[in-house]
């Protein structure tokens, strides 16, 4: 609880990381309550209100269907946030057994599995998202699974790095002489102490699946409409780019807030996980 305590204290001293903490925790919020922020239906198309720009009625304007565009992004929140914490998550289930398996074991079972990631990360990733969903099409689970099974292999390397380290300490040795087998050695002396950089990656790793999933849907092989998210929002926009600047600038302003959240609350995380920097 004491090393608990302090990594918060830590944590919430941290400027930045705190702020990066309040901009996920509102968009939390705005995703898990939507009707609080937007009162009009996100797909309700009004041809009378075509391309409206920001009003009282419609406080972030109206697209070239007329629907209201503050509804669409207060609901597209809830998609791309999805998208990002499902990829994450699957990023990191894969990366934490292979990491783990590869730097407990070593010998050939860490030879062949880090050859496997070292194959993977020939290829350039997005450009192997993009050829994937090509074939099986595009759909929000399709590119939730295809994003979390391409970006595991940072989370490997690191896990590996930190299991490596963590298997030649005393404690895992006492662990041993004591008779514990590998599993309870992993579960219980190595996995934990190897949370901390997990958390990071995972963090930072959320801004990069909201950035690939945006850019899927900017590109038109990501969410499909009327299915709102921030990425089709913005293929909207760059059609109307010229006469409806509003269509553009709000959802772009939605994601780089958000990236920019998730960037800083990682790094806080970092640091405040880092003993070296206790004394700052």
């Amino acid at each position: 609880m004491g090393i608990g305590r302090d990594f918060a204290r830590r944590l919430l001293r941290n400027r930045l990381a705190a702020a990066g903490g309040a901009v996920i925790l509102f968009f939390f919020l705005v995703s898990a309550l939507p009707g609080l922020f937007a009162s009009h239906e996100p797909n309700r198309i009004d041809i009378v209100n075509i391309l409206r720009p920001p009003s009282a009625a419609h406080p972030l304007g109206t697209d070239d269907l007329g629907r209201d565009v503050l509804a669409r992004m207060v609901h597209g929140a809830r998609i791309s946030l999805s998208v990002g914490f499902v990829a994450v998550g699957i990023a990191m289930l894969i990366g934490l057994v292979v990491g783990l398996l590869a730097g407990y074991s070593g010998g050939w079972v860490d030879a062949v599995l880090m050859r496997f990631v070292d194959m993977m990360l020939c290829f350039p990733t997005f450009f192997l998202i993009l050829t994937v969903i090509a074939f099986i099409g595009p759909s929000i689970w399709n590119i939730m699974i295809i994003i979390g099974l391409t970006g595991w292999m940072g989370v490997a390397r690191l896990v590996r790095a930190e299991t490596l380290s963590l298997k030649e300490r005393d404690f895992v040795a006492a662990a041993r002489a004591q008779g514990a087998g590998n599993a309870r050695i992993i579960f219980r002396h190595v996995l934990p102490n190897t949370l901390a950089p997990i958390l990071v990656a995972a963090t930072l790793g959320v801004a990069g699946a909201i950035l690939t999933e945006s850019a899927l849907s900017f590109l038109g092989i990501g969410v499909q409409p009327p299915t709102p998210s921030w990425g089709n929002i913005l293929t909207a926009g760059k059609d109307n780019i010229e006469y409806a600047w509003w269509l553009s600038l709000f959802p772009g302003l939605a994601i780089l807030v958000t990236v920019l959240g998730y960037n800083l609350l990682g790094e806080g995380i970092r640091d405040a996980a880092d003993p070296r920097l206790k004394g700052r």
